[in-house]
C-alpha cells in the first residue's frame, strides 16, 4: 500500500490559493450540517514522525467553530493509561452527536516498536490487538460515527531532512526524540509494520485514506477535501438500519431454575464470615498483581442486588472498589454509543467495578419496552461479547449475576415495601409495570444467556428466594474465581 506510493505531488502557490479557501468555506458550512444532523465525526491522523499531523490538523481547524470540535493528543502512554485496555482512553473520548473530534495518534500505534509497553509481538496478542480494533470501528461505524482515517506518508530521506530542521531550531529542538531518530534509521522495518497495520485496519466502511505529505500544500488541500467528501456522502445517504434477525426459540433457562434453596443461620453466619476474610486476602492479591475485575449484577426487580453488593464488598478495601448503580442514561449519555458510559467506568488495574445492572438493560429493559429498535438490540449481543472480550483480553476478570427469585416471592417483597415507611422508596410503577412483562423478560433473559455466557465472561444464575444463601453463593464464586486467577 506505502511502498507503490508516488511521493512527487507538488501543489503551486498559486493553486493552492484558488482551492483551499473555498474547501475551508465549505468544511465551515459541513460543521453546522453535522450539528443538525447529530452526526457524530470522528477524524483519525496516523503516520511518520514529522510527516506534518500537527500542521494538518490546525490547518483543518481554522475554520471551524471551536465549540464543537475536540483535538485529542494520544502522547506518550501515561502510567494511569496503562492500567486500562488500551481502546479505554478513545472509549471515553468519542465524540457526542453533532460533534467532531480529531485525533493526533490512533488506536493502531500499540503494535509499533516505539509504542509497544505492554504488548509484546506474539500471534496471539497482535491477532487478539487487530480483532479489538476492528470491532471497535465497527461498532461506532454501526452505531451512526462517521470514522475518517488518514495516513500521512513521507519519505525516510525527507523524514530525515525535517528532523534535522527542527533540531537545528532552538525554539523547536525538543520535538524530536531519540524514538524518533530510531523511526528514520529502521524505517524499512516500521514501513512493514504501517503496511500491517493499514491493511488489517482497512475495511469498506473505515478505509485508510494515504495522504502523500512531502508537499505541505498537496497534503492540506488533499485532507481538506477528503474529509469534506466523506462528510457530504454520510450526510446525503446516512446508512440504512440493518434487517431484523429471524426469531429463534432458545432453551428456557430460567424456568427450570429452583429458587427455594436454603442455608441455615449458623452455617450462614460462619460461611459469611469465612468468604468475606477470604474476599479481603484475595482483594490484596488483585491489587499487588494488577488484575481488573469487573462484576455484574443483573436479576428481577427486589431479588436483593442491593443487600448482596453490601455484603461483597464489606471486608474490601474501600480504595480499590467502586459501585456503580445504572439507571435509565442521561440525555449527555444517549448522545453517545450506548457503550460509552459502562466503558469510562471501567476499573484500572487491582481495582473491582461493581455494576448494579449494566449494559445488559439494551437487550433486557430496552428490548421489552421497545425503547430501541429491534435490529438495534439483537446487534447488541455481539457488541457485548466483543467488548467483554477486549475487556479480558486486557486481564480483566468478569463474573455476571443473576439474581432468580419466583414471581410469588417478588409479589410479598413487593408488598412488603409498600408497607414498609423506610422502604417506600425502593418500590415505583416501573417495577409493577416490569412485574406485568415477566414472561417477556423471561424469554429475553434465556436469549441473553444464550448469546453471552462465554468462558471469559460466565453467567452464573444465583437462586435468592433465600437472600442469605444468595449472598454466599455469589461470594464463593468471586473468591473462587479470583483464586483461580491467581493460580
Amino acid at each position: 500500500m506505502l511502498a507503490n506510493i508516488s511521493l512527487d505531488k507538488v501543489l503551486d502557490k498559486e493553486t493552492f490559493k484558488e482551492i483551499m479557501p473555498p474547501l475551508q468555506k465549505k468544511l465551515a458550512a459541513l460543521q453546522q450540517r453535522v450539528r443538525d444532523a447529530r452526526l457524530p465525526v470522528l477524524v483519525v491522523f496516523e503516520g511518520w514522525g514529522a510527516s506534518g499531523k500537527g500542521t494538518s490538523i490546525a490547518r483543518l481547524v481554522n475554520p471551524l467553530d471551536p465549540r464543537h470540535f475536540d483535538v485529542l493528543t494520544m502522547g506518550k502512554v501515561s502510567e494511569e493509561m496503562l492500567r486500562r485496555p488500551f481502546l479505554f482512553g478513545y472509549w471515553c473520548r468519542i465524540p457526542a452527536a453533532g460533534q467532531i473530534t480529531i485525533v493526533d495518534k490512533s488506536w493502531h500505534r500499540v503494535i509499533l516498536p516505539e509504542e509497544q509497553v505492554k504488548w509484546s509481538h506474539s500471534e496471539e496478542e497482535i491477532n487478539a490487538f487487530y480483532d479489538d480494533v476492528q470491532n471497535f470501528e465497527r461498532q461506532l461505524n454501526q452505531d451512526g460515527m462517521l470514522i475518517i482515517k488518514l495516513f500521512l506518508h513521507i519519505s525516510q530521506e525527507e523524514q530525515a531532512r525535517r528532523f534535522k530542521a527542527l533540531e537545528d531550531d532552538p525554539s523547536t529542538v525538543w520535538r524530536v526524540t531519540p524514538n524518533d531518530w530510531a523511526q528514520n534509521k529502521k524505517y524499512n522495518a516500521h514501513l512493514d509494520k504501517f503496511e500491517q497495520m493499514l491493511a488489517q485496519t482497512q475495511t469498506d466502511e473505515t478505509p485508510w485514506h494515504i495522504i502523500e505529505a512531502e508537499d505541505k500544500r498537496h497534503c492540506a488541500v488533499k485532507i481538506c477535501q477528503i474529509i469534506t467528501d466523506a462528510i457530504e456522502e454520510r450526510l446525503d445517504n446516512p446508512p440504512p438500519l440493518p434487517d431484523e434477525q429471524p426469531k429463534i426459540d432458545f432453551p428456557r433457562i430460567l424456568a427450570g431454575v429452583e429458587t427455594n434453596r436454603n442455608i441455615r443461620e449458623s452455617q450462614y453466619k460462619k460461611e459469611l464470615d469465612f468468604l468475606q476474610s477470604r474476599m479481603t486476602r484475595l482483594g490484596h492479591k488483585m491489587y499487588i498483581r494488577r488484575r481488573p475485575v469487573v462484576i455484574v449484577y443483573e436479576g428481577w426487580d427486589a431479588a436483593g442486588k442491593g443487600g448482596n453488593i453490601k455484603r461483597l464488598v464489606a471486608e474490601l478495601d474501600p480504595r480499590c472498589y467502586t459501585v456503580v448503580p445504572i439507571g435509565p442514561p442521561t440525555p449527555h449519555e444517549l448522545s453517545r454509543h450506548y457503550l460509552w458510559r459502562f466503558m469510562r467506568r471501567m476499573p484500572k488495574d487491582g481495582h473491582f467495578t461493581i455494576f448494579d445492572r449494566s449494559w445488559y438493560g439494551r437487550v433486557l429493559i430496552e428490548r421489552v419496552e421497545s425503547l430501541t429498535p429491534v435490529p438495534i438490540w439483537q446487534r447488541a449481543y455481539d457488541e457485548i461479547n466483543e467488548m467483554e472480550s477486549h475487556l479480558t483480553n486486557h486481564g480483566a476478570i468478569i463474573l455476571k449475576f443473576w439474581l432468580h427469585i419466583d414471581k410469588d416471592e417478588q409479589l410479598k417483597r413487593f408488598q412488603d415495601r409498600m408497607n414498609d415507611p423506610a422502604k417506600q422508596h425502593k418500590i415505583t410503577e416501573a417495577d409493577w409495570v416490569n412485574r406485568d412483562n415477566w414472561d417477556a423478560y423471561e424469554q429475553a433473559t434465556d436469549e441473553m444467556f444464550a448469546k453471552t455466557n462465554t468462558p471469559h465472561a460466565p453467567w452464573v444464575i444465583v437462586e435468592s428466594n433465600n437472600k442469605k444463601f444468595a449472598r454466599v453463593k455469589v461470594l464463593q464464586t468471586v473468591t473462587d474465581a479470583l483464586d483461580a486467577a491467581i493460580k
